[in-house]
C-alpha cells in the first residue's frame, strides 16, 4: 500500500499551475477585440458587469482577463473588499461609499486591493524579475495612473512585451519601462 501511495505521489505535479499564462492567455484575446480607450462611467450588472467588449481602459483588459482566465470577478473582490475595509482605499474620488460600477474600473483601487492581498512584488527595471501574468502599474505623464499585464512573449534582448489599453484599444507592446513604474503584483 506504501508503494502505491508512493507512486501515485510521483505523478501528482510538485505545486500548483501558475495563473500567469492563463492570465496572458486571456488578455491577448482582447487585442482586435478592444479596439477603442473609453473612460466613459457605466452602470454595470453586479457580479460580472462590464462596458462592450469593443472598448474600456486599462482596468478593463486586466477585470476580463481575470474573469476570461482564471474566472475570478474583480468587480466582486475588490467591491466586497472595498466595502468591508473602506478606509483603506483611496479617496481622491469624494467617495462616501463604494461604486460598483466603477470601484474596480480605478487603478489606485486595483493597487490597493493587490497590496491587501499580499501580492506586491519588487519594482525594478530588471526585465528578468517580470513574469507572464504580473501586473505593472505606472505612471503616464502627467499623472494618469495605467495598468499592463506582462506578456510571456519577449523583445530581441530580453524585455518583456505587455498587454493594455494605453489609448488604441487592447495592445501587445514594448512598454514595460517606457513610464514610470508605481507597482508590480503577481497573482497566487
Amino acid at each position: 500500500m506504501r508503494t502505491f501511495l508512493a507512486s501515485l505521489l510521483l505523478l501528482l505535479p510538485l505545486h500548483a499551475e501558475t495563473p500567469g499564462p492563463k492570465l496572458v492567455e486571456a488578455a491577448r484575446k482582447q487585442v482586435g477585440v478592444t479596439l477603442t480607450y473609453d473612460p466613459a462611467y457605466a452602470v454595470l450588472g453586479y457580479p460580472g458587469g462590464d462596458v462592450p467588449r469593443e472598448r474600456g481602459v486599462c482596468t478593463d483588459v486586466v477585470v476580463r482577463a481575470f474573469r476570461d482566465g482564471l474566472s475570478n470577478d474583480l468587480q466582486k473582490l475588490v467591491h466586497e473588499d472595498m466595502k468591508a475595509n473602506f478606509g483603506s482605499y483611496p479617496k481622491q474620488w469624494g467617495l462616501s461609499k463604494t461604486d460598483k460600477n466603477i470601484d474596480h474600473r480605478r487603478v489606485p483601487n486595483l493597487q490597493t486591493f493587490f497590496k491587501r492581498r499580499g501580492l506586491v512584488q519588487p519594482v525594478t527595471k530588471e526585465p528578468g524579475d517580470y513574469q507572464p501574468g504580473d501586473l505593472v502599474t505606472c505612471t503616464v505623464p502627467p499623472n494618469l495612473p495605467h495598468i499592463m499585464i506582462v506578456s510571456d512573449k519577449k523583445t530581441a534582448d530580453g524585455r518583456p512585451l505587455v498587454i493594455h489599453n494605453i489609448g488604441r484599444g487592447a495592445q501587445e507592446e514594448d512598454v514595460l519601462f517606457v513610464f514610470p513604474l508605481t507597482g508590480h503584483y503577481r497573482w497566487k
